[in-house]
């Protein structure tokens, strides 16, 4: 059999390879969108976090949006969103998201956050709050939960549970030996048991997300894939980490398409619903069929 190349160094210089290469947002959809997002002023981790995938998935009705503020208590190596005490918390920010929904005219909506182990119900109220006010102003909106873990506390998770979105992500990202390096206040099996507590409370679609080219090896990759068909989770993504700065975990190495393309093909055959596996991949990446 002829041997595939699964992955390339990361050059010396600046340049990454050919397929993470990425086309310049276009459509009369996508400019209308960002003419009104730039009108009223809305917030979106599309445009805050230069999403790759931004003008697809706005032509096909789909956002995302990042409640609890713009600072998180917890300081993962890979993530870019800004570390300490984060501000007080706005309780009219369930009806700014809705309002943004509806004057976006977006049709599956994409709801994160920061964590919030400051806070005694680390923000799940207002996650509650939030998808409750969407369904208000939006009622044909479908809605995408990408929550934190709320250190595995039942009681927080039930809100999520109540709310009832009809599809609840929360991403492992990393592989079990990476994640004391890669999350440093998260827990591999705490991820797990959230997910698994999710399905067995009702959540219809469950769904989660891991990042390739932290050193991670394939055999880790499917056995993550494994761990989640084991707890049944029905969705994943899987995608290319791409180092947000100076100061964030170094990419070790470029996953090709082709190693990409297996690990879609491995997860269909374990029994997932959808598997979006590719270097651009987010975790909120065709996010409206995952629905289905």
């Amino acid at each position: 059999m002829e041997s595939v190349k699964t992955s390339v160094a990361p050059p010396k210089g600046k340049g990454k390879p050919k397929w993470l290469r990425v086309k310049l947002p276009v459509g009369q959809k996508y400019k209308e969108l960002r003419s009104t997002v730039e009108k009223y002023d809305l917030h979106t981790i599309c445009t805050s976090g230069s999403c790759p995938n931004m003008g697809e998935c706005w032509t096909e009705g789909t956002a995302t949006f990042m409640i609890l503020g713009n600072t998180c208590t917890r300081s993962c190596g890979f993530c870019g969103v800004k570390t300490g005490r984060p501000d007080t918390v706005d309780w009219a920010e369930p009806e700014k998201v809705a309002r943004s929904i509806k004057l976006m005219g977006i049709k599956h909506g994409v709801i994160t956050s920061v964590d919030r182990d400051d806070l005694k119900d680390m923000g799940s109220i207002i996650w509650k709050e939030t998808v409750a006010a969407i369904r208000r102003m939006n009622p044909e909106t479908t809605l995408e939960t990408l929550i934190p873990d709320f250190q595995g506390n039942t009681r927080n998770l039930d809100r999520i549970v109540e709310a009832n979105p009809e599809v609840v992500s929360h991403n492992m990202e990393t592989v079990r030996r990476l994640t004391r390096e890669v999350r440093i206040q998260a827990k591999y099996d705490t991820s797990l048991e959230v997910l698994r507590y999710l399905k067995q409370q009702g959540i219809n679609r469950t769904k989660s997300g891991i990042m390739l080219g932290l050193g991670e090896l394939e055999e880790e990759v499917i056995q993550t894939m494994r761990d989640l068909r084991d707890n049944n989770v029905d969705v994943v993504t899987i995608g290319q980490y791409l180092q947000p700065s100076k100061k964030h975990l170094p990419v070790k190495e470029f996953i090709t398409p082709e190693q990409f393309k297996k690990y879609e093909t491995i997860g269909l055959e374990m029994g997932f619903r959808h598997v979006e596996s590719g270097a651009l991949v987010r975790s909120s990446y065709k996010a409206h069929k995952h629905i289905l």
